[in-house]
């Protein structure tokens, strides 16, 4: 499996979401808004994001997870108004289906190339939209043991390599603080 890593920059996110347009972009927001594993993303079904809040069981390790809807998740979700509520949010046109992780991947590497952010970020994965959550939770002053428990890491190191948070990073940081 090729390594993948989050999405940085705030301006190449943004050139990446317009880059997208409806069911495409609620696949990058909602894959960054909530960090699941692109697996559970894909399984959603609309009548789930109905409300404020999102409660499912995480497929890869059975934990049970709530997730708060943010305002600009709310905005977003007002896409899928009068959809059936039984219908995959990324539903496939080859029937009663989600897309698969190999359309995501698809949709995600050419709203990049449009962007025209390939040569700079190379080939992102479906993976990326997770690592760009826990990389957003440490950019906003979140705990990293918080970061940890939600991304069910072992090991505060493994979230920090995980997100991709470098040394130089970590002594940017200290370089900031002027006593």
């Amino acid at each position: 499996m090729n390594e993948v890593n989050a999405i940085k920059s705030k301006r190449d996110f943004n050139a990446i979401k317009r880059a997208l347009h409806g069911r495409n972009r609620l696949l990058l927001t909602l894959g960054t808004a909530f960090g699941l594993r692109v697996s559970d993303l894909l399984m959603l079904k609309v009548g789930q994001l109905t409300g404020d809040s999102l409660t499912l069981t995480e497929s890869k390790r059975s934990k049970t997870r709530t997730i708060t809807f943010s305002k600009s998740v709310k905005a977003e979700l007002k896409l899928l108004d009068g959809l059936p509520a039984d219908s995959y949010v990324f539903a496939s046109r080859k029937g009663n289906a989600p897309i698969t992780r190999v359309q995501a991947y698809r949709i995600l590497n050419d709203a990049v190339e449009r962007a025209g952010l390939t040569t700079k970020l190379g080939r992102i994965g479906t993976h990326s939209l997770r690592k760009t959550f826990g990389y957003r939770l440490y950019e906003n002053g979140v705990d990293i043991t918080r970061i940890m428990t939600i991304l069910s890491h072992s090991s505060e190191r493994e979230t920090l390599k995980y997100i991709g948070v470098t040394a130089d990073e970590i002594a940017d940081a200290y370089e900031s603080i002027e006593i």
